[in-house]
């Protein structure tokens, strides 16, 4: 499928959800990165940008990219409003021909999920490969279908995140395996709804 209809398709999810002036963080980011030093953050995915800001906040510098402008852009004008632009930079592209350069202290990949054609294990991999020593790889993932999903086709798969790790295919040498689990949370949706869905989450970790 062309470029230009997946931009349309997020461009369009995400305008028909309402701006909020202070969007909340993803709970496996914050039980995740809260005890780690902060540096250098790739949130790919940004979405509305609540990991992006609560990074920001805690003294992450962060680098934000999403296919949508009008995440983009939103995110943009939150980090002023929250006064974190100056840590804070948000980028508008499509992983299946770009990825944004650099390396960081933590790559956040939440529900990085698409009807579109994407490779997402070599996505995972360049990300893998952008970590510094120490550095680690959160990759949180669906396991189930909320009410608010895009995505209410009944066939479909969730991969275990064993099963994404080894789609990734990281040399155990370099790269550890630090959380491989499926835990289950009360989740609200964009409106007001709420139900109990079930997280696939990896992390990784370079240990050299």
């Amino acid at each position: 499928m062309r470029s230009t209809d997946a931009v349309t398709f997020w461009d369009g999810v995400h305008a028909a959800r309402p701006a909020t002036a202070g969007p909340s963080p993803n709970v496996r980011l914050t039980e995740t990165v809260t005890a780690l030093p902060p540096g250098d953050a790739l949130d790919l995915g940004c979405g509305d940008g609540g990991d992006t800001l609560w990074l920001a906040r805690a003294g992450w510098r962060v680098t934000a990219a999403d296919i949508s402008a009008v995440a983009v852009e939103r995110l943009t004008a939150l980090a002023r409003t929250h006064g974190v632009h100056d840590r804070v930079a948000a980028v508008r592209l499509d992983l299946r021909t770009s990825f944004p350069p650099g390396t960081f202290n933590l790559v956040s990949v939440h529900y990085l999920h698409t009807p579109y054609d994407l490779d997402r294990s070599a996505v995972l991999r360049t990300a893998a490969l952008a970590l510094r020593p120490g550095g680690r790889l959160l990759v949180v993932d669906h396991g189930s279908t909320a009410p608010w999903s895009w995505n209410q086709d009944p066939g479909a798969g969730f991969p275990s995140p064993r099963e994404v790790a080894a789609g990734i295919g990281l040399d155990p040498e370099v790269w550890a395996v630090e959380r491989a689990d499926a835990p289950r949370r009360t989740a609200t949706g964009p409106d007001g709804v709420t139900a109990e869905v079930t997280d696939h989450v990896l992390l990784v970790r370079r240990t050299g």
